[in-house]
């Protein structure tokens, strides 16, 4: 059985993923017990879109024929800005055309942009790059972006965070068609981690600031300049100039966040750079952020990164 996995060239696709994702299944396919036919278990096609017809401009396949099928349909991360939706309409229609048939379809980075123009994701999980999170909630409003998680399979919809997590999906899919020990052996070959990270290790709380509310506006200067540590309800409301409970609700509707769940992500970011840059004990960056008891500032930190932060700091410390 041949696992046909095609690689779509659109404009501004970054190229060195492409080839990386085509080494890293060959590499793959060279590990797994090749069955006694010449046509390997892996075949990976690149393929270019013209007036509405693929065409194969690259294939592993020793004897290269049009693919009559696809089992899944890679669209690579971009350096460039998201295609526009005039721009991106023949892709989608053609990917929406082969997904019908059967065909998975997985985005990486911002290649979450072509994917949504395809109208798939309503009320599906996906993730991109954690800078675009954002832009592709205001794009797509009905799929639930989520850039904490770095892989999001949902079967027949996988997406995939930042530029280099191609490496991350490409061993998602080795281990679909080829199996965990395959996946495992491609990884140990490539010296690359086996699937398993999440973004939020990465990543940095970028506020909605441009939301239009300039009464909770007033507010998050209040946070941002207190670095989290000044979150009385009172404070913020009487800076806002709102009673508390439609300061609650307005914040929430601007923000996307409780106020609470404001101020620990400012905190944690803080946090975060201590321990990156400096030599101070946990406990004592827990104090400086504003947690008097070490116990909950751990809490909250692995609740929003995803690791605690002695493993934040033994990871990223410079």
């Amino acid at each position: 059985m041949v696992a046909e996995i095609g690689i779509l060239l659109y404009p501004g696709a970054q190229m060195s993923a492409v080839l990386g994702l085509t080494d890293l299944f060959l590499i793959a396919d060279g590990i797994a017990e090749q069955p006694t036919s010449v046509v390997p278990r892996l075949c990976v096609r690149h393929l270019s879109l013209e007036h509405g017809v693929a065409r194969g401009v690259f294939s592993s396949d020793p004897a290269p024929g049009e693919a009559s099928r696809h089992d899944v349909l890679i669209l690579p991360p971009s350096l460039l800005p998201p295609m526009d939706r005039e721009s991106a309409a023949p892709f989608a229609r053609w990917l929406r055309a082969r997904h019908a048939e059967g065909a998975a379809l997985a985005s990486i980075c911002a290649g979450a942009f072509l994917l949504g123009e395809t109208g798939l994701l309503a009320g599906r999980a996906l993730t991109t790059h954690w800078t675009h999170a954002q832009a592709l909630r205001d794009r797509f409003p009905a799929a639930q972006v989520d850039t904490d998680r770095l892989i999001i399979d949902g079967g027949d919809i996988l997406s995939a965070g930042g530029l280099m997590s191609w490496s991350d999906l490409g061993l998602k899919l080795v281990e679909r068609f080829l199996g965990p020990v395959a996946m495992a052996a491609t990884a140990r070959m490539m010296l690359v981690d086996l699937p398993g990270r999440e973004q939020r290790y990465y990543s940095a709380f970028v506020p909605r600031l441009t939301h239009g509310d300039t009464a909770i506006l007033k507010a998050q200067h209040v946070l941002h300049a207190s670095e989290g540590r000044e979150a009385r309800l009172c404070a913020l409301a009487e800076r806002a100039g709102l009673e508390e409970r439609t300061f609650l609700r307005r914040f929430q509707k601007a923000t996307g966040l409780t106020a609470t769940d404001y101020a620990q992500r400012l905190r944690v970011a803080k946090a975060q750079e201590l321990l990156q840059f400096g030599q101070h004990p946990i406990e004592r960056i827990a104090w400086e952020v504003g947690y008097s008891d070490p116990g909950a500032f751990r809490k909250v930190f692995l609740r929003i990164v995803g690791l605690s932060p002695g493993e934040y700091r033994r990871r990223f410390h410079t």
